[in-house]
């Protein structure tokens, strides 16, 4: 279903939770009573629960937090926006790293290129999974960055990535999460958010880096019925204290773009004591899958690089990326 600019403008007016009628509704649009029932009654295909009362009118129980590209902008250090070359918010998109990646051009953005969608209808993980984004329940970001100095200078970015989700959600109120090699944020062993790594131009020279950010803030167990494993959103840990999203984006924002702005001189050994201390699994069983082959181990850490390094009953190995995954043993 495509959300077009009357859904829209409805569901801005109807964010706030309560009842408005549908004489109101209608004036507002410019339609019909029983175009505003129609045109409401649409919205269970992505998701959005309206209430209907006699007498009362229509409601979207609990209302919506709805992105704004200008509350966030406002919301990110003035410091920090000197980083930034555009902030876009989008309805609709298949992905916001491949509207980034269609978007890049090394010669268009001196800054963060940042894209934020209500809802995706391709959203991509990693290894090719599927990424569940249900209308206005999550943040679907993506930031592109352009570098100098190719790939080589970017080895270990999405850990660094990890440990700067981290801080801004502790700088959100949200505190106990870990880090699972190489991308996923978790509270509690149950995944939280992950992190896409996409690079476009010279792999040996400039580059752009598109960092794909998905987070659950407040999604419900039927929208995430096709989630393969355990999970939690911001909401559940959070409860009555959960900011708004356009505040947890414009702190995410903030951290991300700091980072991907040192990065390339510091690397990722400034960010490794950071991302060991939140390391899930640290000092445990772990059991390492590369396709076909398993490898079982004890997590010791990570290398200056971002490698991970586990005890084997043959001593010590170092894994690099790449389609591995890791799971406690």
């Amino acid at each position: 279903m495509q959300i077009n600019s009357t859904l829209m403008t409805l569901l801005h007016v109807m964010a706030d939770g309560r009842y408005h009628s549908g004489e109101t509704l209608g004036g507002i649009l410019g339609i019909s009573r029983a175009a505003v029932w129609k045109t409401l009654s649409s919205l269970k295909q992505v998701g959005v629960v309206v209430e209907s009362v006699k007498g009362k009118g229509y409601c979207i129980p609990g209302g919506l937090s709805l992105l704004d590209q200008a509350v966030i902008q406002d919301a990110v250090p003035i410091e920090r926006l000197q980083d930034v070359a555009l902030i876009e918010v989008k309805t609709e998109l298949d992905s916001t790293n491949s509207y980034l990646l269609q978007a890049y051009d090394t010669d268009a953005f001196t800054g963060a290129h940042i894209c934020l969608a209500e809802m995706q209808t391709a959203g991509r993980g990693r290894r090719g999974r599927t990424w569940q984004s249900p209308f206005a329940k999550n943040i679907y970001m993506s930031l592109s960055w352009q570098f100098e100095q190719g790939i080589a200078a970017i080895e270990g970015l999405s850990l660094a990535v990890g440990v700067a989700i981290v801080s801004a959600l502790q700088q959100s109120g949200v505190h106990g999460l870990s880090l699972k090699w190489p991308n996923d944020v978790l509270y509690q062993g149950k995944k939280l958010g992950g992190v896409l790594l996409e690079i476009s131009g010279d792999v040996s020279g400039r580059c752009g880096v598109v960092v794909g950010l998905g987070l659950n803030v407040a999604m419900s167990s039927a929208e995430a019925s096709q989630i393969d494993q355990p999970w939690i959103d911001l909401k559940t840990i959070a409860g009555e204290s959960l900011p708004s999203r356009n505040a947890l984006a414009a702190s995410l924002i903030d951290h991300l773009v700091g980072l991907l702005k040192d990065f390339e001189s510091r690397r990722f050994k400034a960010y490794r004591e950071q991302w060991q201390q939140h390391a899930a699994y640290m000092g445990e069983p772990i059991t390492l899958s590369m396709g076909a082959r398993t490898q079982q181990g004890v997590l010791l850490g990570v290398e200056e690089n971002g490698a991970l390094r586990i005890s084997t009953e043959t001593g010590e190995q170092v894994f690099v990326g790449g389609e591995i995954s890791m799971r406690p043993a």
